[in-house]
């Protein structure tokens, strides 16, 4: 069973940092396909951040030049540095892993932009 276990929410203030963190436990990281979500309430899922197996990332243009994603294949870890908070980044932001054909979701970590 794939699990995802996230790290890394919590308060900070506007124009603070936050690094997030997934580990997962399948077998063969390097092939799959990782991303970041992010939930607020009353809003939709919205896509923030995804990186390919070869490391190609791309954002969601509300996140462009203030958060980067990252990969540790070794670890089987993906980051997602967070820099320039905003209040309207206030959500609980979903680990999202693809692997052979399925997808897989981590539990949410709540992250809370506010002065």
């Amino acid at each position: 069973q794939v699990q995802l276990v996230e790290s890394g929410g919590g308060l900070v203030q506007p124009g603070g940092s936050l690094r997030l963190s997934c580990t997962t436990s399948i077998t063969i990281f390097s092939i799959a396909e990782m991303a970041w979500y992010r939930q607020a309430p009353g809003k939709q899922r919205e896509l923030v951040a995804a990186i390919t197996r070869s490391g190609r990332a791309n954002y969601a243009d509300s996140v462009k030049g203030r958060f980067t994603i990252s990969r540790d294949n070794a670890k089987k870890t993906v980051n997602l540095q967070m820099n320039g908070l905003k209040p309207e980044d206030t959500a609980v932001y979903y680990c999202n892993l693809q692997y052979f054909g399925s997808d897989y979701w981590g539990q949410g970590t709540q992250v809370t932009v506010s002065s």
